[in-house]
């Protein structure tokens, strides 16, 4: 098997005699050791929620987030992966929903949006001299036409509708314990508290932070508009004790 790869893995372009083609194999390798994120659709909105990794205590905290994306007024993004991949795609999936937008007049449906950057994605697995996008997606948006949606994407430029998705680290434990615990009926509520508990599960480190996570959601405000929202720091901490994820502080 090793020897096998070996002849065949270093091009891009190139087919093994089993069908495989072993970098787009080795990108999703990649994403695998990068911090998870989970997203869940509910009947009432998206929930995203990210795994930021602390590789280092003297590395400053950013203010604005590591995992969560904003592509348009209705489609957000989480992310697993080399993050310089990302930001490409992201840009460019921001363009496309602009383009969209002043073309037509609405905002651009998400599955559009998605197949498009997922276009993008397929062409650098099929041509000389590039190499595939280390990188994940989850996406999470409304329209008019299929409400609520959530969508995965790897580095393949495959990508398929689901109702809850995990990438990065442990996405295959995160994966079979939600399909255990999900219903189809899942409040954005529940939502949330299940993302938190699977990835409390699932997450390398002892103890959830909200140092360590970042949670967004896409929803409907009252007045009918798409609302995407990240979750600060401090209603993240109440929520981990609320949930019993994680003990409170300990008062000096």
């Amino acid at each position: 098997m090793l020897m096998m790869s070996r002849r065949y893995d270093s091009r891009t372009t190139i087919f093994s005699p089993e069908g495989r083609l072993y970098q787009v194999e080795y990108a999703m390798e990649a994403i695998g050791n990068a911090g998870s994120a989970i997203g869940i659709l509910s009947k009432d909105g998206v929930v995203l929620v990210g795994e930021k990794k602390v590789t280092s205590k003297l590395l400053q905290t950013s203010t604005s987030t590591e995992k969560m994306y904003k592509i348009d007024d209705h489609i957000a993004c989480a992310v697993a992966g080399i993050m310089s991949d990302a930001n490409i795609l992201i840009n460019t999936a921001r363009v496309q929903a602009q383009r969209y937008t002043f073309s037509y007049q609405e905002p651009m449906p998400v599955e559009q949006l998605v197949q498009s950057l997922c276009d993008t994605k397929q062409g650098y697995t099929q041509f000389g001299g590039l190499r595939p996008f280390g990188v994940s997606f989850l996406f999470a948006g409304w329209d008019k036409n299929y409400g609520f949606q959530l969508y995965m994407s790897d580095p393949s430029g495959n990508y398929g509708g689901w109702k809850a998705a995990a990438i990065g680290a442990n996405n295959q434990a995160a994966q079979s314990m939600l399909k255990q615990d999900y219903k189809d009926d899942i409040t954005r509520e529940e939502a949330v508290q299940l993302a938190l508990k699977v990835l409390s599960k699932t997450m390398d480190s002892t103890s959830l932070t909200s140092d360590k996570l970042e949670l967004a959601e896409v929803f409907l405000s009252s007045s009918g508009k798409v609302k995407y929202q990240v979750c600060t720091p401090d209603a993240l901490s109440k929520m981990l004790v609320k949930y019993g994820v994680t003990q409170p502080p300990a008062e000096a």
